[in-house]
């Protein structure tokens, strides 16, 4: 009996249902990407993410100027102190060659040639006075130099501290900034326990609004993880501004120098599982090529972390906090926490799936 294009049409279609609900139970790494026009499947708000970017990175450039001028200032006051020694061994000095030369009635050049009772005489008194003369006034200009030297470094020791001291006034500054940000989002803002290097969560914070989680596994001793190399800085400690320069290995975007050495140094320390950084959103570090998530799971994003993948992003999390300085961390969101420069961890509910609370990817912003 041929079969008539309606019931064609119609058998086609069942397949292809059939096949759709087949593929869709099969999870993959292209899950961990959340595909153009995503923007705040992550949580968060256009203005909250504007906002902590602003506050954590004038944070961290005040901190490293701050540091720059207290470096400074210590090598002053090094300076400062081996100068006065030098003066006080100056001026024993020039006291004991002024002695020597009262003691021994040294006379100007002229009257040595006067009193010579020969050619050789006369040139070993002239010598010995100009030789004396000589050393005498060296030291006394070394003397001179020295005080001089050590005048300016007290006036540079107080504009470093004046420096420092105002550098560290906009730390705080920020950093109200950045927890204000928090609370005008309502996604949270109190202070969590946060996360350790050897895989537990240190509690469940308040924003969870879920107290029986399952937990990592029971803790074992481990090796130490090695820490990360240092971003370049500007002379003044802080970070410079980047663009989206260097190829993504994780999409076909890009990602700035820094992110890109975060990337790798990661890796380096042996925190391997999916990850994918560059996508196309209308706000966030993603964009920029400032951000990576970094799946719990081996081989993507799924459900929330349990078990060991739980522990995994618990200790990658805390590995990102101990080498903030060195990459440039803007901060670290991992299962409703984020972590800020300054505040340290925080409570953040920013949605209800695993990818808006981050419970199945650490995600990373660099400056």
């Amino acid at each position: 009996m041929p079969v008539t294009r309606h019931r064609a049409a119609v058998l086609l279609a069942t397949v292809l249902i059939g096949l759709g609900v087949l593929l869709s139970g099969v999870p993959g790494p292209a899950s961990a990407a959340p595909g153009p026009g995503a923007a705040d499947d992550e949580g968060g708000t256009e203005a909250l993410r504007r906002d902590l970017d602003k506050a954590t990175a004038g944070y961290n450039n005040a901190r490293a100027k701050a540091q720059t001028s207290q470096k400074r200032r210590s090598t002053l006051v090094t300076q400062i102190a081996n100068s006065e020694k030098r003066i006080t061994v100056l001026e024993q000095q020039v006291q004991d060659l002024g002695a020597a030369a009262y003691r021994q009635g040294l006379p100007d050049p002229a009257t040595a040639m006067a009193n010579s009772r020969s050619l050789p005489d006369m040139i070993g008194n002239v010598g010995l006075v100009e030789s004396l003369a000589r050393q005498r006034q060296q030291t006394l200009d070394d003397l001179l130099k020295t005080r001089s030297d050590l005048v300016a470094a007290r006036r540079q020791v107080d504009s470093e501290l004046t420096k420092q001291r105002t550098e560290e006034k906009t730390m705080g500054e920020r950093r109200a900034d950045a927890e204000e940000a928090l609370r005008k989002a309502k996604v949270g803002g109190q202070k969590s326990g946060g996360f350790t290097s050897d895989g537990e969560n240190k509690d469940v914070p308040a924003a969870t609004g879920n107290t029986s989680q399952a937990a990592p596994e029971k803790k074992t001793t481990r090796k130490k993880t090695r820490k990360a190399t240092s971003s370049p800085r500007r002379g003044d400690g802080s970070f410079g501004n980047e663009g989206c320069s260097q190829d993504d290995p994780t999409s076909g975007g890009c990602l700035t120098p820094r992110t890109l050495h975060a990337l790798q140094q990661t890796k380096a320390a042996g925190f391997t599982h999916y990850v994918h950084c560059f996508r196309q959103a209308s706000f966030g570090e993603h964009p920029k090529g400032r951000a990576c998530d970094f799946a719990a799971a081996p081989g993507g994003f799924g459900g929330a972390a349990t078990g060991n993948d739980r522990a995994y992003g618990n200790r990658l999390a805390a590995w990102f906090v101990d080498n903030a300085d060195r990459l440039g961390v803007l901060y670290v969101i991992w299962y409703r926490q984020i972590w800020l420069p300054g505040s340290g961890w925080r409570a953040y509910q920013s949605g209800s799936d695993p990818s808006a609370a981050h419970t199945n990817h650490v995600h990373l912003s660099v400056q």
